[in-house]
């Protein structure tokens, strides 16, 4: 006996499945429900890439707004980054970066023409930059976590960091009309687009992993944005 959602209400006979080619049932893109499930209609995606490895991040410490360069690791991952982005579909893409180092050194290997924005620069630890995670006490973290209005000793708090960092995305989403802009960042600005997307509060970064040199991606539609994909990593192997 076949169950009951194998059978025409109607008939009282099992039904045939439908299938793509029926009358008025076409297929939709791999991956995916349907464009309007998907993504809205996106005309546009802005693709944030987290800048390639430092020394400082293989230290394990934090660099704010350290001006630091990409290490050979960085190079190489900066380097996977390009050879996969230099291959959208669309073409050339438009790059803006971070005004630090290490974050237009990464973008340099995506195109030749890159803009700079400073809004788009790593949050300021203050007395904690160049400083191991260690050094910051579990009471000073707990506070840290709890308050995203809470800033280090000449440091910038989250949402700080979120009232910087919406005004450019909004900017960049309005501008990217049938073409997609590369956004070369840091961790916590990329959290902060990420929040932005889902509308949601600045304190989803603590539940965030972001991993150096990967991709994630943020679909512009006329419902506003939608995020696609997240700390995408497959590009290095």
């Amino acid at each position: 006996m076949g169950s009951r959602r194998d059978r025409d209400p109607a008939r009282g006979r099992r039904s045939r499945p439908v299938r793509v080619g029926d009358p008025g049932v076409r297929a939709a893109r791999q991956g995916s429900a349907s464009t309007f499930l998907e993504d809205g209609g996106a005309r546009a995606v802005l693709i944030l890439v987290r800048h390639g490895r430092t020394a400082a991040n293989a230290a394990g410490l934090l660099q704010g707004r350290l001006d630091l360069a990409l290490d050979e690791v960085g190079h190489e991952q900066a380097g996977r980054i390009g050879a996969l982005l230099r291959e959208e579909p669309q073409g050339t893409l438009r790059v803006v970066s971070s005004p630090l180092l290490r974050a237009r050194q990464t973008a340099s290997y995506v195109s030749d023409e890159v803009e700079v924005d400073e809004r788009l620069q790593e949050i300021a630890y203050g007395e904690y930059e160049g400083r191991p995670l260690t050094d910051v006490s579990p009471s000073e973290w707990e506070r840290w976590r709890a308050d995203p209005h809470y800033a280090p000793e000449g440091g910038e708090s989250l949402a700080a960091l979120l009232a910087r960092v919406r005004p450019a995305l909004e900017e960049l989403a309005a501008q990217s009309v049938d073409r997609d802009i590369v956004v070369v960042s840091h961790v916590s600005p990329i959290k902060a687009a990420i929040a932005w997307a889902l509308n949601v509060g600045i304190e989803i970064s603590w539940r965030c992993q972001l991993d150096q040199a990967s991709i994630s991606r943020i679909a512009i539609s006329p419902r506003g944005p939608s995020l696609r994909t997240y700390n995408d990593t497959a590009h290095l192997g």
